[in-house]
């Protein structure tokens, strides 16, 4: 009882105390599209899409998860992750563990994070983990200071549009996952981000004609991908989506 509640509060302050506000300075709205453990049709389906509108995007891993058969999909492999590397596509750090951050303290985190970024530097010496996003999409305060000594920026699943003054340690991001999320909604965020000029970010998982219930459909990613670009917001990964905005 107590443990759990000790997590409730502590993810509660991270939501709700900023550690590193900062204010964007770009100078049009942002699209991010990101995904989270990477199933292999996150890249078969997922990446190929968005590279068809000549963009790329970010992929939130594991590395003790690589490879692995979910009870919801086969997650990638590493010449799945070389090739996303390859092909210009942002890796970014997912813990090694998938562990929730605030079920590890100061020693345990560090180790768990140089182990991830030591997997990465295995696979490809020019890997570097730059940015990272909450397993399961829970911080802690704790969490947030440590990490944002070591990331440029963490992720949460905090919905809503990054605008204005944004905590760099708990970026909000927008499910774009079938049962959470249709057309209409999308193009109700595409055009707040654009009305206000902010940075609107989705995340999600596997990418298939019948997604599991974390992932998206093959014709919801590309409703999104076609409502930006008719938009003209520019789709960026997460390390050009903070230099756009001049973080």
């Amino acid at each position: 009882m107590w443990p759990a509640f000790r997590h409730r509060i502590s993810h509660r302050l991270a939501m709700h105390v900023p550690l590193a506000p900062r204010r964007l300075r770009n100078d049009h709205p942002v699209v991010s599209f990101t995904f989270d453990d990477v199933p292999r049709d996150a890249v078969t389906n997922g990446a190929a899409a968005l590279e068809a509108r000549g963009a790329k995007g970010t992929f939130y891993v594991s590395g003790g998860t690589v490879g692995i058969r979910t009870e919801h999909s086969a997650l990638a492999d590493v010449d799945d992750l070389v090739a996303l590397h390859v092909r210009g596509h942002e890796l970014a750090c997912h813990t090694y563990s998938h562990r929730q951050v605030v079920d590890m303290d100061g020693a345990a985190m560090a180790a768990d994070i140089e182990r991830n970024r030591r997997f990465f530097q295995s696979l490809r010496s020019s890997i570097e983990l730059e940015n990272f996003a909450y397993p399961f999409g829970v911080g802690s305060l704790a969490g947030k200071r440590r990490l944002g000594r070591r990331f440029r920026s963490c992720r949460s699943i905090m919905p809503g549009i990054n605008a204005g003054t944004v905590d760099l340690q708990f970026l909000k991001s927008t499910p774009l996952i079938d049962r959470q999320i249709d057309a209409a909604a999308i193009d109700r965020l595409l055009d707040e981000t654009l009305a206000i000029g902010g940075w609107l970010i989705f995340y999600t998982h596997d990418v298939a004609d019948a997604p599991s219930i974390y992932g998206c459909s093959r014709r919801l990613l590309d409703h999104a991908l076609e409502a930006a670009s008719r938009r003209r917001v520019p789709i960026r990964n997460v390390a050009e989506g903070l230099d756009a905005c001049g973080l």
